[in-house]
């Protein structure tokens, strides 16, 4: 059967026979691609091919749907994003179709949260196609490629997918997915291009080679030449790949709806238009074509995964970030698109009410037009002669020039009208020297970096980056309102009251005055759950803060709502409202696999902070309590310390009693705690502050705890069981004992003057000094102890101990107790004079008097009358000895007890405090 391109078939295996040393499959190559563009063009349902985010493509179908008006359209987009095209009225362009799913069935739980989007321009032809399908009656759009569910199941590893993906504030980590995937599959076949197009990167070679010749080209060179330049890379492309088994599954998938389609509706192929990618036009497959004993491909179900739909911002830069672009090709794209509407009178079709598009009137729709003849060989001239390229625009040229000129002035460059001028002669050589007759955008781009950049970049924005501006910008698209889920639609409203246009893309300042105005309390509550929520730079407090037991009166925010759009779109993926977000978000970090106690507590505290539900908070209290008995480790005892006690004093200062988990929390914690003392105390992963925290927590909840039923012996016998090694730890089962009085202050003050006493101790010094500060939490009372040994230990120490001890130790108070450097501050203020003079005539107080033998009238004695006064009030007594930790009762002997040798070490208080009760 003879074909319109049998002679440019001869002609190209002449060529062929002609490069006898070339490769042995140039001979098939050629004839292949010839074979496959009379493949596709045979076929009776019309097939159109495009480049994504290409003005010659959107240029070529606005005419084309003009001219064939047709009845179906088949659009390669995942079939389940159909519903949300009517949304893009209430956008404006650019923006994506987003599906997300963050609770996944049929997927490996850890690459969760999984999302894909396909951007949308207005200089594309998928728009054009949709804009057309929704604006006349009578058409229908059909999306045949695979769903956003087939996405993911075929690729060998959900997680493989997103390596190497590049991470974009308006895209995300989402996987793209576009119309036209058109660029060579391997990187020789690129280079070797781009050399030879003396271009620097794939976008300018497209626009050079592609772009520009086809712009003003009948609908049938374009409809040829696309389709052979798809099948020259896909004949090129290395066929064994992964990409390559997916593109023929995909075209598999689209023919075998798009007969489904045809079989169910009965539609005319006639009236009919096929929008796919040029890589899939040129495909051979057995399943490709609309005839209905054609083999169908089997689809697989969709996973049990729920997808949520929506629309997210888009940019130029994203898009170009996400499918590997040059940067500013899509701005300089979008520019050659107005550029070409203004030149060749084309009316592109565009959504009615579309939010930030021009205004179109409605033209009567023009007459159906004859049916097409027979194809004819466009090739053949197309290939054989040069492209009528425009020639040199002096008036647009000298104007960017002019404009880049204002611009770098206006960021910091020192350029003038001789800059102006050399660009404007540098763009037309470098023109010449590419081989072209006209300078690009991209000519002029690198005549401006060369002519006004020099050596340095004095603002923030390089050359570069002003010429993609003054070319076109980086513009951003926003979703209207309408087209929000409920919860962003929610924050609108209920943000409403702040005045404030919350789409604006800058930093607004709100000022809430909750004094004067009581009804922005909620604004206020719905700030702070953002907070949460959102990115830092999203919501972010100048004044005011959200702690237990803090109430402001005025606070101030910086919003930036606008820029974080996507994000507040998919918290609307997550629930209705922002509160059910959060309750949602805090349930999953409670119960988390990878959860602790600190972690729980942490929940609570959040639940009290934004949400007023005790049903929550009840719940991720007694989970608390279940983990931190599951616990066999005790890293996080620091932060359930600080938390428990936290939570604790904002309980008794609003509620009368105790909740249940809270004190279930303290009675399992105790009993915990005490069970891991001896462990802790000689295990070598865990840490002095540790241990300290577990001691805080059993000495500060003692007297609940034992309230509770906890019995004190559990404590004592944990103590009496642990044998630490180090010194920092040994210190502080000193701690632990003196708290127990077990270990009274005056031998622990000898201890201290045995270990600065012995010169094998004194290197080793300082860790014990360390352990006596991290003692201050479990035992604040040893405050005056801590900084009598600090100044011990700065008297005493030798140089070459103290002066490389200090760097250490200042660096472990500050990341391990800061909290108590306070303390020791405020108890050394106290101790050491408050006056230069004064410290020549001050005595430490811990350098002990030489005790006076005893007397019958000292107050230590049974004959004083300090004793009597005692021996008279026993029960008094017994109170003191309990309040200093220790138990019995009173004794006749008082030389032998602990009150005796209190008395006796410091007679003259004693005798005082006798005159004044006797007097």
């Amino acid at each position: 059967m003879s074909s319109p391109f049998d002679s440019l078939r001869e002609q190209l295996l002449g060529a062929a026979e002609e490069l006898a040393g070339g490769p042995a499959a140039l001979p098939e190559i050629l004839a292949g691609m010839v074979d496959d563009v009379a493949f596709a063009l045979r076929e009776p349902l019309e097939i159109f091919p495009v480049c994504h985010h290409s003005p010659a493509s959107a240029l070529a179908m606005a005419r084309r749907l003009r001219e064939k008006q047709p009845k179906v359209i088949y659009l390669e987009l995942c079939e389940d994003l159909a519903p949300l095209l009517t949304e893009l009225r209430n956008c404006r362009l650019p923006v994506a179709l987003q599906a997300f799913a963050s609770e996944l069935d049929g997927f490996p739980v850890e690459s969760a949260p999984l999302s894909v989007v396909a951007p949308i321009t207005e200089a594309s032809a998928e728009y054009q196609a949709i804009a057309y399908a929704l604006e006349t009656p009578g058409v229908e759009l059909v999306l045949v490629d695979r769903s956003t569910d087939h996405v993911f199941q075929w690729q060998p590893s959900v997680e493989a997918h997103f390596a190497g993906e590049p991470e974009d504030d308006l895209h995300g980590d989402a996987v793209g997915v576009e119309i036209g995937d058109l660029r060579p599959r391997f990187a020789e076949l690129e280079e070797h291009l781009l050399h030879h197009g003396r271009v620097r990167h794939w976008s300018e070679w497209w626009d050079q080679y592609v772009e520009q010749p086809l712009a003003g080209a009948d609908h049938e060179t374009y409809r040829q030449v696309m389709v052979m330049v798809g099948s020259l890379f896909r004949r090129l492309a290395p066929h064994d790949s992964r990409r390559f088994a997916t593109d023929e599954d995909r075209e598999r998938f689209m023919w075998t709806r798009i007969r489904e389609h045809l079989a169910s509706s009965g539609a005319d192929r006639a009236d009919c238009l096929f929008v796919c990618g040029a890589f899939h036009a040129s495909s051979r497959v057995p399943e490709a074509g609309s005839e209905p004993g054609t083999p169908d491909f089997p689809i697989t179900e969709p996973t049990a995964t729920k997808w949520l739909y929506g629309l997210i911002p888009s940019s130029h830069s994203a898009i170009e970030a996400q499918f590997g672009l040059a940067p500013g090709s899509v701005s300089i794209a979008a520019a050659g698109w107005q550029k070409s509407l203004l030149r060749t009178k084309v009316r592109p079709f565009a959504l009615a009410g579309q939010k930030g598009g021009r205004a179109k009137k409605k033209t009567p729709a023009p007459a159906v037009t004859a049916p097409a003849g027979p194809v004819t060989d466009q090739l053949s001239d197309y290939l054989s002669g040069p492209p009528a390229l425009d020639g040199l625009d002096e008036e647009e040229l000298r104007g960017w020039c002019v404009d880049i000129v204002r611009l770098a002035r206006r960021n910091g460059y020192l350029a003038s009208t001789a800059d102006a001028i050399a660009v404007f002669e540098t763009s037309v050589l470098l023109a010449g020297m590419r081989g072209r007759r006209r300078p690009t955008p991209y000519d002029f781009q690198d005549a401006a970096v060369t002519c006004i950049e020099k050596d340095a970049v004095p603002g923030r924005r390089d050359v570069r980056r002003l010429c993609e501006i003054l070319l076109g910008g980086d513009r951003i698209g926003q979703v209207g309102y309408d087209a929000l889920p409920p919860l962003a639609r929610d924050v609108h409203d209920r943000l409403a009251p702040l005045g404030l246009n919350l789409e604006q893309r800058t930093i607004q300042r709100a000022l809430l005055d909750l004094a004067a105005r009581p009804e922005l309390a909620a604004c206020s509550q719905m700030l702070w759950m953002l907070r949460y929520l959102l990115p830092d730079q999203a919501v972010r407090p100048i004044m005011g803060s959200r702690r237990l037991g803090e109430k402001h009166i005025q606070e101030s925010w910086d919003l930036d709502l606008g820029r974080h759009q996507r994000t507040v779109i998919e918290l609307g993926y997550e629930g209705v409202t922002v509160e059910q977000v959060l309750e949602q978000r805090l349930r999953r970090s409670a119960w988390d696999p990878k959860a602790t106690a600190a972690t729980a507590l942490k929940a609570v505290e959040d639940s009290l902070l934004f949400l007023q539900s005790p049903r929550l908070t009840e719940e991720l209290g007694a989970r608390a309590v279940e983990l931190l008995a599951a616990e066999r480790t005790v890293d996080e005892a620091p932060a359930v310390l600080r938390r428990i006690r936290r939570l604790m004093a904002h309980y008794r200062a609003t509620r009368p009693v105790l909740p249940g988990w809270c004190e279930r929390f303290v009675t399992e914690g105790y009993a915990h705690y005490c069970t891991l003392l001896p462990t802790a105390f000689v295990d070598e992963d865990t840490g002095v502050r540790q241990v300290g925290a577990m001691l805080g927590f059993l000495f500060s909840m003692e007297s609940l705890a034992l309230s509770l039923g906890c019995d004190r012996t559990q404590l004592e016998l944990a103590v009496r069981q642990s044998h630490p090694e180090t010194p920092a730890k040994l210190a502080l089962l000193w701690s632990a004992r003196h708290q127990l009085g077990d270990l009274p202050l005056a031998d622990l003050r000898v201890r201290v003057d045995e270990l600065l006493g012995n010169p094998l101790v004194v290197p080793a010094f300082p860790q014990y000094v360390s352990g006596f500060v991290q003692a201050l939490e479990p035992v604040p009372r040893l405050a005056p102890f801590v900084v009598e040994t600090l100044s011990k230990a700065f008297g005493r120490l030798p140089d070459p101990v103290l002066l490389p001890w200090l760097p250490t130790l200042i660096t472990t108070l500050k990341a391990q107790a800061a909290e108590l450097v306070p303390v020791l501050t405020r108890e050394a203020g106290r101790t050491f004079p408050g006056a230069l003079p004064a410290i020549d005539s001050w005595t430490p107080p811990w350098h002990a008097r030489p005790a006076a033998p005893p007397r019958a009238d000292r107050p230590g004695s049974a004959g004083s009358p300090a004793f009597a006064l005692l021996a008279a009030h026993p029960g008094t007594t017994d109170s003191l000895a309990a309040l200093l930790g220790c138990e019995g009762e009173w004794s006749a002997p008082v030389e032998s007890d602990v009150v005796a040798a209190l008395l006796a070490a410091y007679p003259e208080t004693a005798e005082a405090v006798t005159g004044l009760i006797t007097a």
